[in-house]
């Protein structure tokens, strides 16, 4: 089992930044490809970000890419989501995530920490 903590959501304005923490526990965070996600009001869950084990290979959604930056610390067992120029459409929950490199899903997840972006 892994447990899973975001934290650093909040409400900032257009154009602003927000850093997200996600503090892993449990089993060795190293052995994980983390991942964020999120949902916005009425929508479906979307893929934000994820990164490998090592934290030296990422991926984003285009809606992201440019503007967030996801890494990891392993010695701290925590995952990032930096957050540049954010937009209204950013205004969602958002959900960290883990899964081991055997899985095809992502397994366990945070409780999710809201992101409020004003226009």
């Amino acid at each position: 089992q892994v447990q899973l903590v975001e934290s650093g959501g909040g409400l900032v304005q257009a154009g602003g930044s927000l850093t997200l923490s996600c503090a892993a526990s449990g089993r060795t965070f190293s052995g994980y490809y983390m991942g964020w996600f999120r949902q916005a009001p009425g929508k479906e869950r979307e893929f934000v970000a994820s990164i490998n084990r090592n934290g030296d290979r990422t991926w984003y959604a285009d809606s992201v890419r440019g503007r967030f930056t996801i890494s990891r610390d392993i010695a701290k067992n925590t995952v990032y989501l930096q957050m540049n120029s954010l937009k209204p459409e950013d205004t969602a929950v958002y959900y960290c995530a883990a899964r081991s490199t055997t899985a095809n899903k992502y397994e366990f997840w945070g409780q999710g920490t809201q992101v409020t972006v004003s226009s």
